[in-house]
């Protein structure tokens, strides 16, 4: 994940820079737009960038030349997507529409994906006439996960998807005979073996539906661009459905499109002890700009460190914040940290910039490029007037 960055780019590069700020790097991106491409030509399979992960659309014109389109959890997202991707697919997914945003809706997705039999009764005679392609989410109860069950929409008790027995018992032939497409979403931060558990799953109860859908999307939580992915194995698996179910297959991954292709730079502000523990305070916060740190939970991968107790120097890393619980990890270094030292996080396009957020008044770190050319290219600058308008009507 830092394969792209060399000793020398701390001072030519990332020490010019005000801290913190993300920086994404437009050679990662094209690398893993190229691996997707290649699974599309190869199966005929579409594969939809899911915006909830990254939605930076100054990327979308070089995003577009390799994917189908994106998909959305709501009408802003499937806005951004029309918009910023024209000529490409937008696909819709939420776990409840309401009517206000429906209508406009219209105007943007292609693809309408419902949650509930409920949904798609109160709302599907509307996209129908708007000649949308409209779907519905099932729930194959088949949890492939381990830690992760904030993310396991097949976690007992979700809220998301239909299952075989709720099918059974609102889903009626006038409904089904107007249904186009399946959508399922179990996976996160996974191989293809867990797809491959989770489609036997969906056979299983679902085999006598298929035969009468012109399109099942698959979800997200694909990690194809990771170097170990088993991509032979996907392959696979989606010419096995093309061929058996004559079906257009969709993959809806975010995380796979930027994977890797991003930073967090920040900076050193001070050093503090707590009984032998030695901690570094950073301008940059866990709770604020990268919170699924926090809520996932996970160590972030930081250039040139290693874990406790590998090199001589380990620190226990946190933000400015008041929250307790700001902290980012511990590391070890092989020199002693000061004030003023450059950190870099990695892995930093994904679920940051489009969940970052200003608690304790915490400015929102800028958004920059860096191009083929390695040249650092500021793309968005945050200041005073984007915490305060949040939340309020007055400018100065």
């Amino acid at each position: 994940m830092f394969s792209l960055i060399k000793e020398e780019d701390f001072k030519d590069s990332f020490s010019q820079i005000s801290t913190p700020a993300y920086v994404v790097e437009e050679e990662a991106l094209r690398r893993n737009g190229e691996i997707l491409k290649s699974i599309i030509e190869e199966t005929g399979c579409k594969i939809l960038l899911a915006q909830k992960a990254f939605s930076n659309y100054d990327f979308y014109p070089l995003l577009s030349q390799y994917i189908s389109g994106t998909e959305a959890s709501g009408l802003y997202e499937a806005r951004l997507g029309a918009e910023e991707m024209p000529g490409k697919e937008v696909h819709v997914f939420c776990g409840a529409y309401s009517e206000g945003e429906f209508t406009e809706l219209l105007k943007y997705a292609d693809h309408i994906v419902f949650n509930s039999p409920a949904q798609l009764k109160k709302f599907g005679k509307a996209a129908k006439e708007a000649k949308k392609s409209i779907g519905l989410r099932i729930n194959p109860e088949c949890s492939t996960q381990e830690g992760h069950d904030i993310y396991d929409p097949c976690a007992p008790g979700s809220r998301l998807g239909t299952t075989r027995q709720v099918w059974e018992e609102e889903m009626t032939k006038e409904w089904i005979e107007e249904l186009d497409g399946l959508h399922f979403h179990t996976l996160c931060e996974q191989d293809a073996d867990a797809l491959e558990i989770t489609w036997k799953a969906v056979e299983e109860k679902f085999a006598d539906v298929l035969p009468k859908m012109k399109w099942i999307n698959l979800g997200g939580g694909h990690h194809i661009t990771r170097p170990d992915y088993h991509k032979e194995l996907l392959k696979k698996i989606l010419m096995e459905i093309k061929e058996k179910w004559k079906l257009q297959i969709y993959l809806e991954p975010g995380e796979a499109v930027a994977l890797n292709a991003g930073y967090l730079v920040c900076r050193v502000l001070d050093i503090v002890k707590n009984k032998e523990e030695e901690i570094a305070i950073l301008d940059t916060s866990a709770a604020c700009h990268m919170p699924d740190v926090i809520e996932m939970p996970y160590t972030p991968p930081l250039y040139g460190a290693a874990g406790v107790g590998e090199k001589e120097y380990t620190y226990r890393l946190g933000g400015p914040t008041c929250l307790s619980g700001d902290q980012i990890g511990i590391y070890s270094f092989s020199h002693k940290l000061q004030e003023k030292d450059i950190l870099l996080f990695g892995d930093m396009a994904i679920y940051t910039t489009c969940k970052n957020n200003t608690f304790n008044g915490m400015p929102l770190p800028a958004v920059w490029k860096r191009d083929m050319e390695k040249r650092m290219v500021k793309l968005k600058e945050f200041g005073y007037e984007d915490f305060k308008m949040r939340l309020g009507s007055k400018s100065r």
